[in-house]
């Protein structure tokens, strides 16, 4: 619901203030006094676009300002999807500086003109002849036979239902995408992984090897230089060791003649003693290596595996071999698991759409029920209005795949003259009909229905006499369910008012200045009274206005 309207700078309007209530909110005035820029300045919060020829000042910004209470519309996550402060009460402001830039804000945060088309369509709804309307959306009038069918829960719960559906339909694509591209690899990436895992390769397993083969490669000097250590030092007969011993002897007699003999003498022990451990190795040595080639060939092969392998895959290590060898398991079995997400994801989507299609054929058929009840409806108001013989028809055809609504398409088909071919209701209304037609639709629904605040522009135009009654009848039943606002010229719908609004202007030295009041009830009742015979009116069109409001 609009709280309230705040206008600076904008064409013949210098600075408005207008608060707005509920129930109906009548405009009127004089011809060219300003009423249409009321909804001109509306629709600039409505995010259509600005030109700073609208300018009032053209060196001052212009400053349009509109409060809503959103307490009943469920937009908590339209808020939180763009980022927005939530408050019940909403603030949107634009402002058009003189260089013509324009600027959108939403509860003070900086917004584009497309977020704040999407925000204030749920918000208000404004009635122009000869505009598009929404009368003409299929959304709409899917819309209208749902609430006039009291679909809300089964289609909620459809809803729901379609959203997971579309969300695991992305996943599945996004799986069945990933799985394809991953099977021209899949051949490629198990030959590597059986390759590394019959090497089987152990960690270490490179030094060692190489260690090995070195060994094995150098028997026949190993077993040479042992042997000829182990002579020299104790099988010859002037081996070191006899030698030492030799020494040792003739030391043993003359140490105690000095003392630096004495520790000569316990050195030269020593030496013997590590001599002889020397020589018993270099025995075990030369006694313990065999030359085998058939060895020294596997040891070869091993290492040459190894190094092809590392060459291969580009590493230096058999540490990181490992880790490839992993890795490449690790994308066999993600394959493995994606399949089977596949599957399960693909099993998830037949039951929904399973129950998505018992839930579509029950909207369906609720759908082609109420059809004819709201066309008989809808005719039969019409007919109060001027139009007894419009015809109209709500066409349910099957949908090629399942929709945010169902399995349905629906077009309304219209006729508003005797005998007239039905037509597509977008081709074959006039703005007038369309004019009537919106207005009995959205009363039919104001009950069963969530409508913005309506905004009607002169939709009047041409209607007088009874007809203009039974409009202002079905406005003010409008009105009871919801917000409504009307620039009218008929006096029979501006005594519906529950707040009437005057429209004025006057003259300073240099311009025209628009301006608005709220009326009082005598003032209304003048107001409604010139409407009815001019200014000033006759005393009968006082009574008369009288019995207007009255009635």
């Amino acid at each position: 619901m609009i709280i309230s309207l705040e206008i600076q700078n904008y064409a013949i309007i210098e600075e408005l203030h207008v608060r707005l209530d509920k129930g109906l909110n009548i405009i009127t005035g004089e011809t060219g006094a300003g009423k249409s820029i009321l909804l001109g300045a509306l629709g600039l919060i409505m995010g259509k676009r600005a030109d700073k020829k609208v300018l009032y000042h053209q060196d001052r910004k212009c400053i349009v300002e509109a409060r809503f209470d959103i307490t009943s519309y469920d937009l908590k996550d339209f808020f939180e999807m763009h980022d927005l402060d939530y408050e019940e009460e909403l603030i949107v402001r634009r402002e058009i500086s003189p260089s013509g830039k324009s600027r959108a804000f939403v509860n003070d945060t900086p917004v584009t003109l497309a977020v704040l088309q999407e925000l204030t369509k749920s918000l208000v709804d404004m009635h122009q002849q000869f505009d598009t309307l929404d009368i003409h959306s299929p959304k709409w009038q899917m819309e209208v036979l749902d609430s006039l069918a009291g679909n809300g829960k089964l289609l909620s719960k459809y809803q729901t239902e379609y959203k997971e559906y579309k969300i695991a339909e992305k996943r599945l694509k996004e799986l069945e995408e990933a799985a394809a591209n991953a099977l021209k690899e899949l051949d490629y990436i198990t030959f590597q992984f059986t390759e590394l895992d019959e090497a089987s390769l152990e960690h270490d397993e490179q030094e060692v090897k190489e260690q090995l083969l070195n060994r094995l490669s150098g028997t026949e000097d190993i077993q040479r230089v042992a042997s000829s250590a182990h002579f020299a030092i104790d099988e010859s007969e002037q081996s070191i060791i006899n030698q030492l011993q030799s020494i040792s002897n003739d030391l043993d007699n003359i140490k105690e003649l000095d003392p630096k003999l004495d520790s000569s003498y316990e050195r030269i022990l020593s030496s013997l003693e590590e001599l002889r451990d020397i020589a018993a190795v270099l025995q075990d040595v030369n006694e313990s290596v065999e030359h085998d080639p058939n060895l020294a060939n596997e040891t070869q092969e091993r290492l040459d595996l190894i190094y092809r392998l590392q060459k291969k895959h580009q590493v230096t290590s058999v540490e990181e071999l490992l880790t490839i060898q992993s890795d490449l398991h690790i994308k066999i079995s993600s394959q493995q698991k994606m399949d089977g997400e596949i599957n399960e994801i693909a099993s998830t989507m037949d039951k929904l759409e399973t129950s998505l299609k018992a839930s579509a054929k029950k909207l369906s058929n609720s759908r082609k029920k109420i059809a004819k009840s709201f066309a008989k409806d809808v005719e039969t108001a019409l007919a109060t209005l001027s139009m007894e013989h419009a015809k109209i028809e709500a066409r349910i055809t099957d949908a090629e795949k399942l929709t945010p609504t169902g399995l349905d398409q629906i077009e309304y088909y219209f006729s508003a003259n005797k005998g007239g071919k039905l037509g597509a209701l977008k081709s074959v209304a006039s703005g007038g009909e369309i004019s009537r037609l919106t207005l009995v639709i959205k009363s039919l629904v104001a009950s069963s229905m969530a409508l913005p605040t309506l905004i009607f522009d002169e939709i009047d135009t041409g209607v007088s006499g009874e007809v203009a009654n039974r409009m202002a009848e079905i406005i003010g039943k409008l009105s009871r369910e919801h917000q409504v606002m009307s620039i009218t010229h008929s006096p029979q719908i501006a005594a519906k008012a529950n707040h009437h609004y005057f429209v004025y202007k006057h003259e300073t030295e240099t311009r025209t200045i628009t301006n608005i009041k709220l009326l009082s009830s005598d003032d209304r009742i003048v107001e409604i009274a010139k409407m009815l015979s001019g200014n000033p009116p006759s005393k009968a069109a006082i009574a008369n206005a009288k019995g207007l409001i009255g009635s």
